[in-house]
């Protein structure tokens, strides 16, 4: 039998006060802060409805560890520090290929 997970606790293990339905809260969306009210509270993602100029009453999901400040930033320095030695390692092999070549 397959059971659901219980409601999100308004009050989490320390004691902060937990997100209400009906709050106003405020988000990350293309680089600008903006404001939108909860409308539904899950274990790990928040529903808000968000009034854009062109598209009034949009709901946008984000994760709670994300609108907490705990989110994606950890998974975009890794990737960043990922690249960045890819890169390092790509220059350091050109640099000895054409060491190789002047040699010769």
């Amino acid at each position: 039998m397959n059971r659901r997970k219980s409601v999100p606790q308004l009050k989490n293990n320390k004691g902060e006060k937990r997100m209400n339905i009906g709050e106003r809260m405020k988000f990350q969306f293309g680089g600008k802060e903006m404001e939108g009210i909860v409308t539904k509270i899950f274990p790990k993602k928040v529903y808000l409805k968000v009034d854009f100029p062109h598209h009034p009453g949009k709901i946008v999901v984000r994760k709670i560890a994300e609108l907490e400040g705990k989110g994606p930033d950890v998974k975009k320095s890794k990737k960043k520090e990922k690249r960045e030695k890819a890169k390092q390692e790509r220059i350091k092999r050109r640099e000895e290929q054409k060491g190789e070549e002047v040699k010769e």
